[in-house]
């Protein structure tokens, strides 16, 4: 008999969320109805962001946010990641074009962006920050900075993804979507804290369902014995899954999936 589940992770954009960013009508009871399962949001989207998203049941679930740099529950900070100063001055430096890219830096207390950044990038940035001060410059940012998000222009960040090397050797680089190239400390990842979450909860390995779509997601299947990757997932995150969810993101897919596992 396989174990019973005793935690749930699911990323956001692509996987829990439609295309129109909803959360699933009947999530936040499903959380509620389960006491002994501990559910996990985790996202590369800013904590204030997705705390929002669940205001029935915000206050059972651990948000791994910033794509791993940060994990809260109840307000409390379990875990935070964050960023050497001259690391980020090296990337502010590195990625310096405005017609290619710009650069959100995202902190503990708020995400920062330049005033000039162009208007594709405030359109796409106001979706995933509430939180998202204008600032003149991003060099004298006084927060913990736990991420940086490049804007790449145009949709093209597969394309910039593959040109770019590694800023140094404490840095590492991950396509978080379409637009979006995520970096952060090499220590830093949905996986490490999915495994601290399971060391508090004390849930297993064997007992872990995860969910996800993209490749930032693949380090956070790798830590749950059930991994399923969503049926509109990238083709390198299905290698990486056990199993493939039961349908897409807009089709309620992990929800759907949950329902073949006996949790709904």
């Amino acid at each position: 008999m396989s174990e019973p589940v005793s935690l749930i992770a699911t990323d956001l954009d692509g996987t829990l969320l439609n295309s129109r960013k909803e959360v699933p009508s009947g999530f936040e009871d499903l959380v509620i109805r389960h006491d002994g399962i501990s559910f996990v949001i985790a996202s590369g989207r800013q904590y204030y962001n997705i705390f929002d998203l669940f205001p029935k049941c915000n206050d059972r679930l651990y948000f791994i946010a910033e794509n791993g740099a940060l994990v809260i529950r109840g307000g409390e900070v379990i875990h935070k990641d964050a960023m050497r100063k001259e690391d980020v001055l090296q990337c502010i430096r590195t990625f310096s074009d405005p017609s290619v890219c710009a650069l959100i830096l995202c902190g503990v207390k708020s995400a920062y962006m330049l005033k000039s950044s162009s208007r594709e990038c405030f359109e796409n940035s106001y979706k995933y920050y509430k939180r998202l001060d204008l600032v003149s410059s991003l060099e004298n940012i006084d927060d913990d900075i736990l991420k940086i998000a490049v804007f790449v222009e145009g949709y093209r960040a597969d394309e910039y993804y593959r040109e770019i090397s590694p800023v140094n050797d404490r840095l590492d680089h991950l396509l978080s979507g379409d637009c979006w190239i995520d970096i952060a400390n090499k220590t830093v990842s949905k996986g490490k804290a999915l495994r601290i979450i399971r060391e508090v909860t004390g849930a297993t390995y064997e007992g872990s369902v995860a969910f996800g779509d993209y490749l930032n997601d693949a380090s956070l299947l790798e830590n749950a014995g059930q991994s399923y990757a969503m049926t509109n997932a990238h083709p390198g995150l299905k290698k990486a899954a056990r199993y493939e969810a039961a349908a897409s993101n807009d089709e309620n897919g992990v929800m759907e999936t949950l329902k073949i596992l006996g949790i709904c």
